[in-house]
């Protein structure tokens, strides 16, 4: 279902993206209701004409009883050079409620590109990028979050990085230490919690917390299995009896800084009755 469309100014322009931020303007009782320049929710697909000049979109678009899109086009935001920039806009009464455009279908857009377009990646409206390597022509391939050509599943940095973010670590997290077989995977890290400062002896500014991950390697990555900052295997085996004892036995357990417990409270004492 097509929520209610958030709006996210696009420059001095007035353009709003749906579904990225922001709040909905509320209905008012009387008065025409607006239609405003807004962007898709998704972009879902993308593929070449015959010519290898003409690309399709699919997108996420409002719908309902009543019109709800018109003036549905891409545009090239930039020249043609390694990359294809595309941005695509419509019009949309879907940020008043009245309008009844609380659905969502799809709509394809159409853009003749000056020229073929080769093995240019397509990026559009800046966050979704298309592909030609590895794709099934006509079709251009979706790239995911770890980009076109994410990192073989294996002892890796990049592939450690994966493993990250599968279990959303938190944003500038260190890698204190792997163990790595390439089927399986036992990773600790860390994050920063204190100010930003440069005195490392202060211990406000190098306070940090920590996890402790196990994992399973599949053909899409390293897949979460368990976790917990206990020493040894119990965590794991717990969850994965296969998973081998020699790369846990010998796990100490994260330190309590790293890893704090917070038991419940416990109840307060029932007060005694007056006598």
């Amino acid at each position: 279902m097509f929520c209610a469309v958030a709006v996210l100014l696009l420059g001095a322009c007035g353009t709003q993206v749906a579904g990225q931020g922001g709040t909905i303007a509320p209905p008012t009782a009387t008065g025409p209701i607006p239609w405003t320049t807004a962007q898709p929710a998704a972009v879902t697909g993308a593929r070449l004409g015959d010519d290898h000049r003409t690309l399709l979109l699919d997108t996420q678009v409002p719908s309902g009883k009543h019109p709800c899109v018109r003036d549905l086009k891409a545009v090239l935001t930039d020249p043609m050079t390694d990359l294809a920039r595309v941005q695509i806009t419509f019009s949309s009464p879907s940020g008043d409620t009245r309008s009844g455009c609380t659905g969502e279908s799809t709509a394809t857009v159409r853009l003749e590109l000056p020229e073929p377009l080769g093995g240019r990646d397509v990026i559009v409206d800046d966050y979704v990028r298309f592909t030609v390597d590895g794709a099934k022509p006509p079709a251009l391939r979706l790239c995911g979050e770890l980009g076109c050509h994410p990192p073989a599943t294996g002892c890796t940095a990049a592939s450690y990085d994966q493993a990250l973010m599968a279990v959303d670590a938190p944003e500038h997290t260190y890698r204190d230490s792997e163990r790595c077989d390439g089927k399986w995977l036992v990773l600790d890290f860390s994050w920063r919690t204190g100010p930003a400062c440069d005195d490392t002896t202060d211990p406000a500014c190098s306070s940090r917390l920590g996890d402790r991950w196990f994992f399973r390697a599949e053909k899409s990555g390293w897949k979460p299995i368990a976790e917990g900052a206990a020493g040894g295997c119990q965590n794991v085996q717990r969850k994965e009896p296969a998973f081998p004892s020699s790369m846990c036995d010998a796990l100490a357990p994260l330190s309590p800084s790293l890893h704090p417990s917070y038991p419940p409270p416990s109840a307060s004492p029932t007060p005694t009755p007056a006598s």
